[in-house]
């Protein structure tokens, strides 16, 4: 056990995370590793746009316009966002809303934001954003293993009052296993979430073929047809679209883990695909089957896979808390670097890769707070509102440390600047207001 001195800077990931030989067992570890929270949210993202609190109803325009949604949102938010800029922003290796904060430069006076009060205010919203992960990294488990436990019901309803049960004994496991640290869980978790990925994109094609009308959705004016249609309730809808993005802080977070390279070449080469299809197959099967809103994502397979598949998208989904875990050790080893936080015991397990580490006090405490969550909420759609606004008001606090960044030490220009984060910001707001909107509404 060692523990890194406080206000040190970050330590550079392990040289082998460069290597061309250990790029592919590096890149089946990070798809166990950081794509499990977005790769379980075909789960109950089309779901919640169709039969939650605030759904629209089930109609050729309104599945393409929903679908439009998602499809812009995860390559927007997630592969320009975070793959292509926020990414870039790597503090001697290590990524996080804590690294972005502290790339503000220092400054030796005035009072904008390119000044010492300005820094001030931006470190101060780096922290509260690390707060905001920390919570999230309590809601992603609780929400994913109760979206997965949930499709249980969906091959017969007398399995409804242990739910609850079930999902808090799966969260010990999950947080028991965490002192074996990432790699060795990543080994363990890689081939899993790799089938996962093949099968919803097996799932996906067979009912695109059945309905290829639905790859008109590539149309973005879809979505601008959607929210002219239904005004303040589309507005609304927005926040359920919110759950398909919602693993891009993570993403960022565990960049220290794994580094740059294998993370993208996860993201594009499998991960995205298998996300675009398996959306594209759920809003077929909708054209085709309205009443199927119920469960879209279950009820895709053939009965004879229907028990299979829902133990597939459990063990995911235990997979899927990973990633927000491991964000959580990352997070504490900078804020304890930085001075931000008190010494904690900080285990390195692996020793190659001097990112990848363990906090037992933050594994401990988060499994509490997990479990308090299953137990109060009981329902993953009862949690898709608090799970939204924790995880969109810490991208809009990227966002903005990330102009900050941009201009103080990148030093791009204004103009430039302003174009790639003006548009940032404005889906980041929309998205926190329409998480909002549903908070106030219930």
């Amino acid at each position: 056990m060692s523990e890194a001195p406080a206000g040190s800077p970050p330590a550079r990931p392990g040289k082998l995370r460069s290597s061309t030989g250990a790029l592919l067992p590096l890149t089946l570890t990070t798809v166990g590793v950081v794509y499990g929270d977005i790769g379980t949210s075909p789960l109950y993202t089309v779901r919640e746009c169709f039969f939650g609190s605030h759904s629209v109803p089930v109609t050729d325009e309104n599945v393409l316009g929903v679908l439009s949604l998602i499809i812009y949102a995860l390559l927007v938010v997630i592969s320009v966002k975070y793959i292509a800029i926020v990414m870039r922003a790597d503090n001697r290796g290590e990524g996080g809303i804590l690294a972005l904060a502290a790339l503000v430069p220092q400054s030796n006076g005035g009072n904008g934001l390119n000044g010492r009060k300005g820094r001030a205010v931006l470190i101060a919203l780096g922290i509260f954003g690390a707060a905001l992960l920390y919570g999230d990294g309590m809601i992603t488990p609780a929400i994913t293993v109760l979206g997965a436990v949930e499709g249980l019901t969906v091959a017969t309803a007398m399995i409804d009052p242990y739910v609850v049960p079930i999902a808090v004994v799966i969260l010990v496991g999950i947080f028991a296993i965490q002192q074996h640290g990432t790699h060795r869980v990543g080994r363990l978790f890689g081939p899993v979430m790799v089938v996962w990925f093949i099968t919803i994109m097996a799932l996906g094609v067979a009912w695109i073929v059945k309905a290829p009308a639905v790859l008109w959705a590539i149309d973005p004016r879809h979505g601008f047809t959607f929210f002219r249609a239904h005004g303040l309730h589309g507005f609304a809808v927005l926040g359920a679209v919110f759950l398909a993005v919602t693993g891009g802080e993570a993403l960022y977070a565990d960049m220290g883990h794994f580094g740059k390279r294998p993370i993208r070449v996860a993201w594009f080469s499998l991960v995205l695909p298998a996300l675009l299809i398996n959306y594209f197959g759920q809003g077929a099967l909708l054209l085709l089957d309205g009443s199927a809103a119920e469960q879209p994502f279950f009820l895709m397979a053939p009965s004879w896979a229907l028990l299979p598949l829902v133990a597939l998208a459990t063990a995911a989904a235990i997979i899927a808390s990973q990633a927000l875990i491991s964000g959580a050790f990352s997070l504490t080893q900078q804020a304890v670097q930085l001075g931000y936080s008190p010494r904690l015991d900080i285990d390195h397990t692996s020793s190659h890769h001097m990112g990848q580490i363990y906090v037992p006090q933050v594994n401990w405490a988060l499994m509490i707070g997990t479990i308090t969550i299953v137990l109060g909420f009981r329902s993953s759609s009862a949690l898709a509102a608090a799970y939204g606004i924790a995880v969109t008001l810490t991208m809009v606090i990227t966002t903005l440390l990330l102009h900050a960044v941009a201009t103080q030490r990148w030093n791009w220009p204004a103009g430039l600047t302003m174009l790639v984060t003006a548009p940032l910001l404005a889906i980041d707001t929309a998205f926190f207001g329409a998480n909002e909107r549903i908070k106030n509404s219930e």
